[in-house]
């Protein structure tokens, strides 16, 4: 999403993040749940379990919840079973609109989504309707101001894809999704702190929203944040201030 408003829309995504801090824990706890049955609970054979763990201590999640919800997943102790959904739609002007949700009952979920899209201007798309316009990747942001150079050589040379400066100068890097770990240690070993670092579905395109669509869109996405079974939303809009 290169463009103007890219560092106010992640700044403004961290605050809202700050905001929900309560509710991280939550989702973190699905995150590492999913992660653990599926591919184990020994963290250096599941790179998607040693996100989600960092994920837990970014949010200082203590290390025996960490570990009792590893056991909960992997069969040590009895727990919910979550599963994995993604819903697709439309937002304001159009706008893609990826919903990634886990949870223990489908049924109230999809209501609530789709409550949320129909109130709030959107519309619910059928499976496969917007995710063609995005791409699971890596992406790492560093601040504008960055040396640009540093970040480049540093990047490509631990396996980056691209490294893209936008017009407000903070720098994206674009991993492939197994080279993620290993490019965002290399920049912090380089002294290269990213703001935000995540594996994601990154817009081929965007589309530009400014004023009162701005705001619409915007609110249409906070309120799909908030619901419980919520664990991300990707969206291809660029909104302006």
């Amino acid at each position: 999403m290169a463009g103007h408003s890219k560092w106010a829309n992640i700044q403004h995504r961290k605050g809202r993040q700050d905001e929900k801090r309560g509710k991280v824990w939550t989702r973190v706890i699905r995150e590492i749940m999913v992660a653990a049955r599926q591919g184990g609970g020994d963290l250096s054979a599941n790179p998607r379990l040693r996100l989600a763990v960092d994920k837990a201590k970014a949010a200082n999640m203590p290390a025996d919840t960490i570990k009792r919800n590893i056991d909960k997943a992997t069969g040590n102790l009895e727990g919910v079973q979550y599963e994995e959904i993604r819903y697709e739609g439309y937002g304001i002007g159009g706008a893609a609109v990826i919903v990634d949700t886990m949870t223990d009952n489908k049924v109230r979920t999809v209501a609530e989504v789709r409550h949320v899209f129909s109130k709030y201007g959107g519309n619910m798309g059928t499976e496969g309707s917007v995710a063609f316009q995005f791409r699971h990747v890596g992406q790492l942001i560093l601040a504008p101001g960055t040396d640009e150079d540093k970040v480049m050589e540093v990047a490509l040379e631990a396996g980056a894809d691209d490294v893209v400066v936008g017009e407000d100068g903070a720098i994206e890097v674009i991993t492939a999704p197994a080279t993620f770990e290993a490019v965002r240690n290399a920049l912090t070993a380089a002294g290269l702190s990213p703001e935000m670092a995540e594996v994601t579905m990154r817009p081929e395109n965007t589309t530009p929203l400014s004023g009162e669509d701005g705001a619409r869109m915007q609110k249409l996405l906070d309120m799909l944040e908030d619901l419980d079974d919520v664990q991300d939303v990707f969206h291809n809009a660029e909104i302006a201030e």
